[in-house]
């Protein structure tokens, strides 16, 4: 699991790689990733939208912006969390994802809070030492 926290929001992603739909043959290598968002401020926040930033092995890159998440935008109120799955696939065997979310409070004041770095290894990864 990778976890950062970021003005008081504590974000968590699990990756986790689905070698029976994946077709490594074809290119194909697909992961399921879990993300938990949790508030420890004292008031609730509101989750607008996401950007990521996906890398593969070999540095290609794509950023995916949009509103909220899984098309809800999430109201998260203190000490509470709210937890969604998505997946991506990649045409590598390996790879990164990062981020942020863009969240407002109650006073109307938008922030950001990161999403950690996480790997996206499969058993095809290519080991090499320096």
């Amino acid at each position: 699991m990778y976890t950062k926290t970021t003005h008081g929001i504590k974000v968590t992603a699990a990756p986790e790689y689905l070698g029976k739909d994946s077709s490594p043959e074809d290119g194909k290598f697909l992961w399921l990733y879990t993300i938990t968002i949790e508030n420890f401020n004292t008031t609730q926040v509101q989750l607008v939208s996401r950007k990521w930033l996906i890398t593969d092995e070999q540095g290609t890159s794509i950023v995916i912006e949009g509103d909220g998440v899984i098309g809800e935008k999430p109201v998260i109120k203190p000490g509470e969390g709210f937890k969604y799955f998505s997946g991506i696939p990649l045409s590598a065997p390996s790879g990164m994802m990062m981020g942020t979310y863009h969240l407002i409070n109650e006073a109307g004041e938008n922030f950001e809070a990161d999403i950690p770095a996480f790997s996206l290894d499969s058993p095809y990864n290519k080991k090499m030492l320096n």
